[in-house]
């Protein structure tokens, strides 16, 4: 029987210790990767980097670099923080990270390293009341443990807009037509609720119809935005907060809407260059037709199910940040899904405005860019990235079940590229 060396047990057992030490010894950052394989969970990778800016912490976002991953300033709480969430990490030295750092400065590598400052406070422009159908954004919001504040109207004519960075619009009607579900819905319990709601508010806070109330808070959101806020909106409140702007002093709701009959010659006064994104469409008079004007593709799409989907827009890095940091993905191919705005004819889109996710064949874009003043706005086609026809009734989508979805990641882009701090763009 051989003699037992307790000298060289000894030795391996300290050299074990020493590895097992070394990672969080030496460690600086965290690192988050955001590619297709090393990640577990896409969506709370970015609620932990809203946490950690939370917590005063540095971070950069990797731009185009391994999915679009993440470099945290390491401490015990946020990996901890790491492992209750269940996303995917590394610990890395100083010298492993500035090697991946110089890789990324390379003037022949399309990406860039974006300093994030702070969390931005977020506004979520949505009922009180419960509607009939969910929002993509609050559930997105809610499942990367991302906080935010609900507000509606009396908030933003009170102008507590000024006290967020960052809003998105819920699925809103803002020409006062309550979202022309009156064809199929105008007997439904929740319609006649929702309706009888909306002209209570819009007494009581001093306005004779709701499509003027509608439009005096689209109008607030306006100067919100050009003075230097962040928008995004979804589905019909994207094309319906244009139309609202650009019929500003114009009647265009039928009597079943507001009392009294439309101007006959309402499309000749459409005045296209107030709006953000949209120009030269023609507005639906039909008041049971699902639908607000031309803008959107939903009745002319010719796609079936299983090709439907949507390419992103690749810029440079370096110059481009803001677009680069909307569109940065594991994929660059999104499954479409639809909405009463599913997509946007591009004929109706002005050429200022950022095409960054397209259906080229069908001629739709699917989310769209563009500034405003000193603020910018991002325009998401489609109702719920995971449910291809989500309808009234339906479900909620449950994200557990869908943790690396790129059609939610683009929700989350938008949601923290307020924190960056932004170089000057190109001219």
């Amino acid at each position: 029987m051989k003699k037992i060396n307790h000298s060289k047990i000894k030795q391996l057992v300290i050299v074990c210790l020493l590895v097992f030490f070394t990672n969080s010894l030496f460690a600086s950052f965290i690192y988050i990767p955001m590619s297709d394989n090393n990640q577990k969970n896409h969506l709370k990778a970015y609620g932990i980097t809203y946490w950690t800016l939370e917590k005063g912490l540095k971070a950069k976002w990797l731009l185009n670099y391994d999915g679009g991953a993440f470099l945290l300033e390491y401490t015990t709480e946020v990996e901890n923080e790491c492992k209750i969430r269940g996303v995917s990490y590394q610990l890395i030295s100083d010298t492993k990270a500035a090697a991946i750092l110089t890789e990324i400065s390379s003037p022949s590598k399309n990406m860039d390293a974006v300093l994030l400052e702070k969390a931005p406070k977020i506004a979520v422009y949505s009922p009180k009341n419960k509607l009939p159908w969910d929002d993509a954004v609050t559930m997105v919001l809610t499942y990367a443990e991302i906080p935010f504040d609900v507000i509606y109207d009396e908030e933003v004519l009170n102008e507590k807009l000024l006290l967020y960075e960052w809003l998105h619009l819920h699925h809103e009607d803002f020409t006062g037509q309550y979202g022309k579900f009156y064809g199929s819905y105008r007997l439904a319990p929740w319609y006649i609720e929702q309706k009888n709601n909306s002209e209570a508010l819009a007494t009581k806070l001093g306005f004779n119809k709701v499509s003027e109330e509608k439009l005096a808070v689209a109008k607030k959101i306006r100067d919100y935005v050009i003075g230097g806020g962040f928008m995004f909106a979804m589905c019909s409140a994207t094309d319906s907060f244009d139309i609202a702007l650009s019929a500003e002093g114009v009647d265009i709701c039928e009597s079943m809407f507001d009392g009294d009959p439309s101007d006959l010659s309402y499309q000749s006064q459409i005045d296209y260059s107030r709006t953000f994104a949209f120009k030269d469409y023609q507005l639906e008079r039909n008041p049971v037709v699902y639908e607000f004007s031309t803008i959107d593709m939903t009745t002319k799409r010719k796609i079936p199910r299983t090709s439907d989907y949507f390419s992103l827009m690749t810029y440079s890095a370096k110059w481009d940040q803001v677009p680069t940091m909307l569109c940065q993905n594991h994929t660059m191919l999104v499954k479409g899904f639809m909405g009463q705005t599913t997509s946007f004819d591009r004929n109706t889109i002005k050429p200022t405005v950022l095409i960054m996710g397209e259906n080229k064949a069908n001629g739709e874009a699917r989310y769209i860019h563009g500034t405003k003043g000193k603020g910018m706005f991002t325009f998401y086609g489609g109702h719920d990235p995971e449910d291809y026809t989500h309808k009234v009734g339906d479900p909620k989508t449950e994200l557990d079940l869908h943790p690396n979805s790129p059609g939610y990641r683009l929700i989350l882009n938008n949601v923290l590229f307020p924190a960056a701090k932004k170089k000057k763009q190109k001219t």
